[in-house]
């Protein structure tokens, strides 16, 4: 989630700010390292985690195994492959082939060489310490330690963007994903412990109880969190596109009439996107909402939610048009990212537009599945308000930075525009299908992204892409009036930037150079289409 939002009121046509270039900030080599995928982590494929931590919440400490199964992607005498555990964690041992090994450490990476063999292949890593304690999650992230209204232990982590290796050792980069997981929560008694997919077993003991939740489909490691704490489970069966889903809300036990009548809101919310994306793309695993103490995150197949079982963004409505408090924006917006984030993710954060901009845009397409194309569109233009057009969308690569918050709102619109554009509602339902058909279960690059999007929609958006990702500026489209026509021309962009602009009269590409002549209509009122993501200047 990392949702930006924020009660800035800055005017979106007014708001035009001059590109902020990424040279002009300095990375580090551990910025390097955590987020570029070098030959160190390219050169090795993780098949299956098997992770066991137990958490002593009394004194803030974990202490774990992850158990790494994985395959080499080239023949070589021998590999180098990097894994990941952020400070203050501590690595205790490295046991491949039943025998401790050596590592190098180069500040939170920690390089190991193996043998090549074809066949896949395991290790072992020890840790232990206290993680870094979240300041603002999920914005500023780690584990959190809270307590229930009763004041019992509830504990959670979000850790997206800073890492899973925050708190256990794993290849910590969204370019790989183990193809599936098995986790082993220990906790202590009589608290409980909630996790991604199922729950395979409950092992008792005197103080102590584990839990193991098993997950059947690739997953990110940052999507990996346990909640702990004194929940209550609420089961239900959702008849989708692919059949039986099963369907848990976990509350904390004196919240669980609240979460009862939630229940409806995540059938309506799986309903309207499996019309929009396609089947929920993990049956396999069931679909949960598990109530965190934080407002909310993706987490695939345990979504946290945090709304306080209210409407809207903490019961305010973000587009300012009422719709937004129709319902509740955590399970919309968060369960939309299983489709744009879990099923499809990006290999490095710099894309995160890809998560962020269709998610976002799900809020829009969940409107007008219940309340009409007239209706989302204005709830879409209404979060306009929050662009703030600082810096770039994407980020810069292999650094791991995102890039500009506009990834929400300005990526949402940039999408409502594309679809004005293309002027057909069926193909475009048709490209967000194909995306989650075409990328199921893959990590991608933004280009990766746009390619298709061209190619479905049968557009050329090339320059269109590059102005609204990659710079940070708004586009300001001229408007003269010259007789019985109407000069159109672009200008605050990019010198090279051409794109077509839906008006009144029809649909016509403009560039920066020579004026667009669009002879008027003189029974009606010449108008640039709203849905168009820029400023006007009339002369």
């Amino acid at each position: 989630m990392k949702h930006p939002f924020s009660l800035v009121l800055i005017l979106l046509f007014g708001a035009l700010h001059a590109n902020t270039s990424w040279s002009q900030k300095r990375f580090s080599h551990a910025d390097s390292l955590m987020g570029h995928n070098g030959p160190a982590r390219s050169c090795y494929d993780v098949l299956h985690y098997d992770l066991h931590v137990e958490f002593d919440i009394a004194n803030q400490q974990l202490k774990g195994r992850n158990d790494i199964t994985f395959q080499l992607t080239r023949p070589s005498k021998t590999e180098r492959l990097q894994l990941d555990l952020q400070a203050p964690m501590v690595l205790d041992s490295i046991v491949f082939s039943g025998k401790s090994i050596n590592w190098k450490k180069d500040g939170n990476a920690y390089f190991i060489e193996v043998p090549y063999m074809a066949k896949a292949q395991l290790v072992s890593t020890y840790f232990h310490g206290s993680p870094r304690i979240a300041k603002h999650a999920p914005w500023d992230g780690g584990i959190v330690y809270a307590q229930d209204p009763q004041g019992q232990p509830w504990v959670s982590i979000a850790c997206q963007g800073l890492g899973a290796s925050c708190w256990f050792m794993c290849k910590d980069s969204q370019a790989d994903e183990p193809d599936a997981a098995d986790m082993y929560f220990t906790v202590p008694n009589p608290l409980s412990c909630v996790s991604n997919g199922r729950l395979i077993e409950k092992l008792p003991g005197d103080k102590t109880t584990t839990f193991h939740w098993q997950v059947r489909n690739p997953i990110n490691a940052y999507n990996i969190i346990p909640y702990i704490g004194n929940y209550s489970e609420l089961s239900e069966t959702y008849s989708g596109v692919k059949g039986p889903l099963s369907i848990h809300f976990w509350a904390l036990n004196s919240h669980a009439k609240q979460a009862k009548l939630r229940m409806p809101e995540i059938k309506k919310t799986l309903r309207a996107f499996e019309y929009w994306f396609g089947p929920y793309p993990f049956y396999e695993d069931g679909y949960q909402l598990v109530e965190a103490p934080y407002l909310g995150m993706e987490h695939q197949s345990a979504v946290a939610y945090g709304n306080g079982f209210q409407n809207g963004y903490l019961g305010m409505d973000l587009s300012g048009t009422g719709y937004g408090l129709k319902w509740d924006y955590i399970i919309v917006h968060e369960s939309g990212h299983e489709w744009f984030g879990n099923n499809i993710t990006t290999k490095d954060i710099a894309d995160m537009w890809v998560h962020e901009g269709f998610t976002d845009y799900s809020e829009t397409l969940y409107t007008e599945y219940y309340y009409g194309k007239e209706a989302a569109s204005a709830y879409c233009l209404g979060i306009r308000s929050s662009i703030q057009n600082d810096k770039p969308i994407i980020g810069p690569y292999g650094v791991n930075t995102e890039g500009s918050g506009d990834m929400y709102y300005k990526g949402a619109n940039m999408l409502h525009m594309i679809r004005a554009i293309a002027n057909n509602d069926s193909l475009f339902h048709q490209l967000l299908v194909g995306l989650n058909t075409e990328f199921y279960h893959q990590t991608v690059t933004s280009e990766q992204v746009e390619a298709y999007i061209e190619k479905t929609l049968g557009l050329e958006l090339t320059s269109l892409f590059d102005q609204y990702l990659r710079r940070a500026e708004l586009p300001e489209l001229v408007v003269t009036k010259k007789g019985e026509e109407m000069l159109l021309k672009w200008s605050h962009c990019a010198p090279d930037f051409r794109c077509q602009v839906v008006c009144s009269e029809g649909t016509f590409w403009v560039d920066t150079k020579t004026a667009t002549a669009v002879k008027i209509n003189p029974t009606r009122r010449f108008a640039i289409d709203p849905r168009m993501l820029c400023s006007i200047k009339q002369k």
